[in-house]
């Protein structure tokens, strides 16, 4: 066992139990070690000064060493459905789908009536998808999510399943799954039922819903975040590997934070949007929870092709907020869980950079007090107004939805350019990070708390979430702590458009410097060797002369960790010069408007953070352009300023530089 990874737990368990008099053990981080590691003999610790104290150290010791050995057999028998742990015992052949299978369904019987599910796969047919899948065992390298089990949030599509969207009068039969759905079904991931929600997806804090409100696994007073709760709470309390959720307004990020678990959202777009009921259709995104960044990076490899993005290195800065701009709404303990959380990640190598929120924030208002709450009017709207009392409608989702009908034509253009001007001084504000670092919410509500202010609690909790689609940015909400009454902290890091894979890996290093349990489970974090690995974005780069494969500078492009990608031509448009000097002689490729040819080249690739060094080593009156090919693609190539052909040798009709190389011998 590992016991930093899980301490938090363990320590959580026994504290009750433990001696508090340090001189009757020198630590209760000592009886951990010993307690998790077997039964130690008594006498391995201090004795107390008195016979009375040293009694009950030992009636504490032995208390503590009774609930080590329960937690360690537990731990032996637990299954650990991470997404990772699945897979590895898959293929260890420990572990068949049809066991899986058979726990998932018993711990969903024994948390009762935890208002996470609006409707399940029957338990017959989720047996009979096991038992297919463990005949297709010697596939499961085709397979990258092979029985792994998830949930699906129930504005999203599953084949013979309702849709609900949480509002009874809505439902309907889906005749096919989502895209996304149906790529990790295909993947082999089996989904085993519809979560609950804010009823269409209208809210941030898991309430809103006739199916109840899904059990906060860490206090049922508490809210479980919204809208995406069910989908949440499935996952941290280890009734599912993964789940899917969608994210308007932080849908995808507030539940995570308030359930101890990762929150992907990625940029709009990455993920299809078909087969989702829609919120915002501009602004929605399907998203992925997880209990880890290297299960949802998994889930992220079926779910969409991954783009290249800059890695986030060892060193990095990132964007914080001020004193005058952090909003914690009387939140002390959050407060402080911001300002550790910055701490540590000045410990992982970053540089903070207070920002000015302003604009995130204009921005963020703009959601619910600006015209696009008419978006929300246009998706359901019209099922608003002919609902009757039957059919389930949340009187405060109804009031949201249908005040969008107060705006005009007029409202939703000023509101463009409002959303404009604040998205150029964000991103001025963004310039030369690597990722903003602010809190998942400011606070969490009781249920209590909710029945008293609906509206504007909920708004609060969108304070650092509403703007993140707005701007088009991907977004990773990831575990950083507890308040002393237990309730789950997070902080959410926000980044360039398609930097998910950047973010994921990240996160991969942050959950690793910062142990802490994952969700309300006992299990592991991956291994390392199954973090992300942020793909390499290289930038094709066409060559025409002396840097082609084989020739006099074909070594600087080696050196630089260029890579060959493939030969080809440029298009009919330029003209090709022998340039005087050398060596090693250089060609010259200047584009004309007419007479030009096409001549042979090279497309290289280079880590895009190498391009600069590659133009420092180019001399006048050569340079970096754009080269046409002649596959109607754009690249970066060689280019020669026209003056310097004056004085050169016009070899086109040889159409490339190796011809041109074969006269000279």
């Amino acid at each position: 066992m590992e016991i930093a990874a899980h301490e938090p737990v363990a320590r959580a368990q026994f504290a009750s139990k433990l001696p508090k008099n340090p001189q009757d053990c020198q630590s209760d981080r000592r009886v951990m070690r010993a307690t998790l590691h077997g039964t130690p003999s008594l006498s391995r610790f201090p004795r107390g000064r008195g016979g009375k104290d040293r009694a009950n150290a030992c009636a504490n010791l032995e208390a503590a060493i009774g609930a080590a050995l329960v937690y360690n057999r537990r731990m032996k028998a637990f299954l650990d459905l991470g997404v990772h742990a699945l897979l590895g015992a898959y293929r260890a052949g420990t572990l068949d789908v049809r066991q899986t299978i058979g726990e998932v369904l018993k711990r969903i019987a024994d948390a009762g009536d935890d208002k996470v599910w609006i409707s399940r796969a029957s338990d017959s047919d989720l047996r009979s998808q096991a038992d297919a899948l463990d005949a297709r065992r010697d596939e499961i390298d085709r397979l990258p999510l092979y029985g792994v089990p998830f949930a699906v949030k129930d504005n999203l599509d599953v084949a013979g399943m309702e849709t609900t969207a949480a509002c009874p009068g809505f439902a309907y039969e889906a005749k096919s799954s989502a895209e996304v759905v149906r790529r990790l079904v295909d993947a082999g991931a089996i989904v085993i039922g519809k979560t609950n929600l804010d009823q269409f997806a209208t809210g941030l804090v898991g309430v809103r819903s006739p199916y109840g409100v899904p059990r906060n696994p860490f206090d049922a007073s508490y809210v479980p975040g919204g809208s995406s709760s069910g989908s949440a709470v499935a996952v941290s309390s280890g009734l599912v590997s993964f789940s899917l959720g969608t994210d308007t307004a932080g849908s995808g990020r507030v539940p995570a934070g308030f359930n101890n678990i990762v929150g992907l959202k990625p940029t709009p777009g990455l993920l299809s949007n078909e087969g989702m009921v829609p919120a915002c259709r501009s602004l929605d995104c399907t998203s992925v929870f997880a209990l880890s960044c290297a299960d949802a990076d998994a889930v992220l490899a079926v779910a969409a092709e991954p783009q290249a993005t800059p890695t986030i290195g060892r060193t990095f800065r990132f964007g914080i907020l001020g004193t005058k701009d952090a909003e914690f709404f009387g939140d002390v303990a959050y407060a402080t869980l911001y300002a550790q959380s910055i701490e540590r990640l000045k410990g992982l190598g970053g540089t903070p950079v207070e920002i000015d929120y302003a604009p995130f924030r204009d921005a963020a208002q703009l959601l619910y007090n600006g015209p696009w709450v008419a978006e929300r009017t246009a998706a359901v709207g019209a099922f608003m107004e002919a609902a009757d009392d039957t059919a389930g409608v949340w009187p405060t989702t109804r009031n949201i939805v249908l005040s969008g009908l107060e705006y005009s034509a007029v409202d939703a253009f000023e509101g463009q350019y409002r959303l404009a001007d604040l998205k150029a001084r964000a991103f001025a504000q963004m310039k030369g990070l690597d990722f903003l670092a602010v809190p998942t919410a400011g606070t969490i509500y009781k249920l209590a708390d909710l029945e008293r202010e609906p509206v504007l609690y909920n708004s609060h909790l969108g304070h650092y979430t509403n703007f993140v689609n707005f701007f088009g940015l991907s977004a990773l909400a990831v575990p950083a702590g507890f308040r002393p009454d237990g309730m789950p902290f997070g902080i959410t890091l926000i980044s360039s458009a398609n930097a998910e894979r950047a973010l994921l890996a990240f996160g991969a290093r942050w959950q690793r410097a910062v142990p802490l349990p994952l969700g309300k489970t006992m299990s592991r974090l991956p291994q390392p060797e199954c973090d992300p690995i942020v793909v390499e974005d290289r930038v094709p780069v066409a060559v025409v002369g002396a840097h082609m494969s084989g020739l006099p500078l074909n070594g600087q492009l080696l050196e630089l960790g260029g890579r060959l990608e493939r030969a080809g031509k440029t298009a009919p448009a330029y003209r090709f010069y022998a340039l005087p000097g050398g060596p090693p002689h250089r060609p010259g490729l200047v584009r004309v408007s007419e007479g030009g040819s096409a001549i042979e080249l090279e497309v290289w690739s280079l880590p895009a953070e190498r391009i600069g060094d590659l133009l420092r080593r180019i001399p006048a009156p050569l340079g970096l352009g754009r080269v046409s090919l002649a596959d109607g693609t754009d690249v970066a190539g060689f280019l020669c300023e026209a003056h310097a052909a004056q004085d050169a040798k016009d070899i086109t009709s040889l159409g490339g530089w190796r011809a041109y190389l074969d006269t000279l011998r």
